[in-house]
């Protein structure tokens, strides 16, 4: 059942609920009213029978029963009149009133309505003179049995009507009401991999249905950012793991064109091996950043970030001996202030990444500083290298991409998109600071650990 039929049925159903609902209330009220103008004609009729028979002294039982006979009474109407012992006085076509036992149930109080059979009835009690009279009086009200019916008879026919006219106009709104989406659907069956930059009709962009074609055209848009990225990412893997495969074949096939002299294969297989390291880093890179970037929950723990920090100078240091990393740092009263939350394991990765740059790009000492503050932790890493060229700073981040004064230096340009995406996870901020052979600053603020 698509969405049309389905939003006609359940309209159709709403209203026929509604018009049941207002029919019953209609018919009940009419009921009510019309039984309660009975009513008062019935005791209308009761008092004016006590008083012309028990008040007026020149009106007997046989002049009361004619002006019954000859004045237009109610329908079937049954009059019966007897003292406090329930000793019949007057009567008139009486037939459930000729029941004693009926008499005597109604007059514990002074007035009674009822019912018996299709008749309804009244019990009044007459005083006069310090004497006390039953006065009871039914009739048939023909009036409302007819109006009531043919009441049901239009309230019948109204539903049936109105049911059919909403089935026509619920299919006919809902139909308009879901065109918008079947346009979106029609659109975006014609979007591909190839179309992402296909955009949807986003309307007014007030109602939910603009908000939704909103919605998707942003994913659209992420979607597109993600496909250029990862074809991006292919063709300069591709180059990348080209390169150094090229390199080792030309070497090995020179190494087997003819017999060579041990000097010769000690040069050029310690030349393969030296291509396999940059390989084997490059694939190490490529692991490390596909990891970080993949869809998963990596877990979380409380970590001590001068450990971190002090972990990965270590590892720096051991690639390159004899160069100083200056550590300047002030700890706090409270070590509670060194505890952030994260995993190690990737902040030693991109504080390794951050260390091992500026050990790359400068010959001069790196310079490390903790910062304390009431919410945060500062860590400035700084050199005094070649730096980045103030153009070039906002692609740093973007895998494989190297700043234009450093092509003579080994690398891939993985490094710094690795540390960007670790300190994103890590809910932290990442700001460079550099100048053109005036050295770089990385500036990374960590919230403290609540």
């Amino acid at each position: 059942m698509n969405i049309k039929i389905r939003l006609s049925f359940q309209f159709t159903l709403i209203v026929i609920g509604i018009l049941l609902f207002f029919s019953i209330l209609v018919y009940y009220f009419s009921y009510a009213s019309q039984l309660g103008k009975f009513r008062e004609n019935l005791l209308d009729s009761a008092k004016n029978s006590a008083i012309l028979l028990i008040n007026v002294e020149e009106v007997d039982s046989t002049l009361l029963k004619k002006i019954h006979q000859s004045t237009i009474s109610l329908e079937n109407e049954e009059i019966a009149l007897t003292d406090s012992a329930y000793n019949m006085i007057y009567s008139n076509n009486i037939q459930y009133l000729s029941d004693k036992t009926i008499l005597t149930d109604f007059t514990s109080t002074d007035l009674k309505y009822f019912s018996i059979a299709d008749k309804d009835g009244v019990y009044y009690k007459h005083f006069f003179k310090n004497r006390a009279y039953n006065v009871f009086v039914m009739a048939f009200d023909k009036s409302r049995e007819e109006n009531l019916s043919e009441l049901k008879r239009i309230l019948f026919w109204s539903i049936l009507f109105s049911t059919w006219l909403s089935v026509l106009l619920s299919y006919f709104f809902s139909k308009k009401a879901i065109k918008p989406i079947s346009k979106i659907i029609k659109s975006v069956k014609e979007i591909n991999s190839l179309k992402l930059g296909t955009r949807l009709d986003e309307g007014d962009k007030k109602d939910e249905i603009a908000q939704l074609s909103i919605t998707f055209n942003e994913m659209l848009s992420n979607l597109e950012v993600a496909f250029k990225n990862q074809e991006d990412f292919v063709s300069n893997a591709s180059h990348e793991l080209r390169t150094p495969l090229s390199v080792m074949i030309s070497e090995s096939d020179y190494l087997l064109s003819r017999s060579r002299k041990e000097e010769e294969y000690i040069e050029h297989i310690s030349a393969i091996v030296n291509d396999l390291k940059k390989l084997n880093a490059l694939i190490n890179s490529l692991l490390e950043l596909a990891q970080v970037n993949r869809d998963i929950d990596i877990p979380f723990s409380t970590v001590r970030i001068d450990e971190t920090v002090f972990s990965a100078i270590n590892q720096v240091q051991a690639k390159y001996p004899g160069r100083k990393i200056i550590s300047k740092i002030q700890y706090p009263d409270n070590e509670n202030d060194l505890l952030v939350n994260g995993n190690s394991g990737l902040l030693v990765i991109a504080f390794k990444n951050l260390f091992d740059n500026a050990c790359k790009f400068s010959d001069d000492d790196i310079t490390t500083e903790f910062i304390f503050m009431d919410n945060y932790i500062k860590i400035n890493i700084s050199d005094k290298g070649v730096g980045i060229p103030s153009t070039e700073i906002n692609n740093i981040f973007k895998p494989f991409t190297r700043a234009s004064n450093v092509k003579f230096k080994s690398g891939f340009g993985i490094g710094l998109a690795l540390v960007s995406k670790i300190i994103e996870l890590h809910d932290a901020t990442l700001k460079v600071f550099s100048a053109e052979n005036q050295g770089t600053r990385f500036e990374i603020a960590f919230k403290k650990l609540e």
